[in-house]
This record gives structure tokens, sequence and C-alpha cells, in this order.
């Protein structure tokens, strides 16, 4: 079997927990936002162009009730945390 290049740089337990992280955050949405962001993920290809403006409202709606920021937080001790000003 081929080796995979980097396979072990990536420190897994820390993956595991970003999904767990973001997991949690995914199921604050309920099931007709969920369904509704799939469709407009889907539909737009990863490009907003191919959205109308009411999709993209609906889309912004939809990610702060992700509440991404916080997720950020939660995540940021796996970079190390905030340094402040110069080392």
């Amino acid at each position: 079997m081929p080796r995979l290049p980097g396979r072990k740089a990536v420190p897994w337990m820390l993956v595991l927990d970003a999904a767990m992280v973001m997991r949690t955050h995914w199921g604050r949405l309920d099931d007709r936002d969920r369904h509704e962001l799939a469709r407009i993920v889907k539909k737009s290809h990863g490009l907003p162009n191919n959205l109308t403006k009411n999709e993209r409202a609906e889309l912004a709606r939809i990610v702060r009730h992700l509440d991404l920021i916080t997720a950020g937080r939660k995540l940021l001790p796996f970079h190390g945390g905030v340094r402040r000003g110069r080392r």
C-alpha cells in the first residue's frame, strides 16, 4: 500500500475535537434550516454570484445561527492561543 504524504503530521485527536465542536453548532439548527443551508450551498457551487439576493440573505441568517465566532473561540486553543504584543 502506498504511503500517504503527511499522514502522521495530522494530530487526529485535534481533528476529532474540531469535528465535535462543529457538530454541536450544526445541531443548533432546526431541520428546516439544515435543509435550506444544504440546498443553498449546493446551488451556489461555492460562488455567491450563483445565488439571488434573497438566498444570500437567507444564507447569512442561517450562518448567524451557527455562531461560528464561538466555535472559533473553542477551537483557538488548538492553534496555540492568542498572542498579544511582540515576542
